[in-house]
């Protein structure tokens, strides 16, 4: 028989216990209704007119049409798809492929002057892209890269390089050593060590440098506005304010555009969010 001095701690804590969670879903719901809700009004937007928009732009549309993103996608924002998607996708395999290499000498392999190399690499966190900006425009103007699609890819994986190389060094730290050895006893080489073995067991902190590396290339705009011009180098930060220039009072074709552009990413972010939280809480976490 449970005493009542017993029982009035357990039922006080239950109580506290369902409180706090009332309280944490309540928080994130309203966290949730905060990030999604502009995202459904952007496209919600994008099947009104002007007049609906002004009228009463926190209402459904009266009528779903899908005219204003048949224009935005025949306007230009095509070709700025397709531009960011070579752009974003090169860029990121570059940049993974240097990092988990340069991560893979840092912690498996016997190089000489590791904590140089590393506060080298790590040194171009504290540089800001900004900084550098006009010294870059003309090296790349002399080297004939300005305006291509190699100065984009080279200066966003130059850029990201060291702080994707410090996440995969954090989580290749915590790698067991032995399995090295054993690949070294079997006579497995660096090359051998590092594709067969290493790079496979970091799959989740790769798949979340990806996924950070694709949200900075498809929205920078800083570098895609100064090293391209002309329509057939121009990125889709860099387009939207084109079309927003060009139609700037009809709103609800810039809406539709804003909308196709931040779609990708969201699908997406929210198709690989377990890679991504797995990845960061494995890596970083530890």
């Amino acid at each position: 028989m449970v005493s009542t001095e017993t029982a009035a701690p357990v039922k006080e804590t239950s109580i506290w216990t369902a409180v706090s969670k009332a309280f944490l879903w309540s928080f994130l719901i309203c966290l949730g209704i905060v990030v999604v809700y502009p995202l459904l009004w952007m496209a919600m937007n994008g099947f009104k007119n002007n007049v609906q928009i002004f009228g009463d732009p926190f209402a459904l549309p009266t009528h779903w049409s899908w005219q204003n993103y048949v224009r935005a996608w025949n306007q230009g924002v095509r070709d700025y798809v397709v531009v960011s998607v070579l752009v974003t996708v090169a860029s990121a395999i570059c940049t993974v492929m240097i990092s988990a290499w340069t991560a893979f000498g840092l912690t498996r392999s016997k190089l000489p002057g590791k904590p140089i190399v590393l506060i080298v690499v790590l040194g171009g966190l504290m540089l800001s892209p900004t900084v550098a900006l006009i010294p870059l425009v003309k090296m790349f103007q002399a080297l004939g890269l300005y305006n291509t699609f190699w100065a984009l890819i080279i200066l966003y994986t130059a850029f990201r390089v060291p702080f994707t190389t410090f996440l995969i060094r954090a989580y290749m730290l915590d790698l067991p050593s032995e399995l090295d050895e054993a690949a070294t006893m079997d006579g497995a080489s660096e090359g051998q060590r590092f594709w067969r073995i290493i790079l496979p067991m970091c799959r989740p902190i790769i798949a979340s440098c990806i996924i950070l590396h694709v949200l900075f290339s498809w929205n920078e705009y800083i570098f895609a506005m100064v090293f391209t011009s002309g329509t057939d180098m121009t990125t889709l930060p860099v387009g939207l304010t084109a079309i927003m220039a060009k139609h700037g009072t009809d709103y609800s074709v810039v809406f539709a555009a804003m909308t196709i552009s931040a779609l990708p990413i969201v699908i997406i972010f929210f198709a690989t969010q377990r890679y991504f939280i797995r990845g960061l809480a494995e890596g970083i976490g530890k």
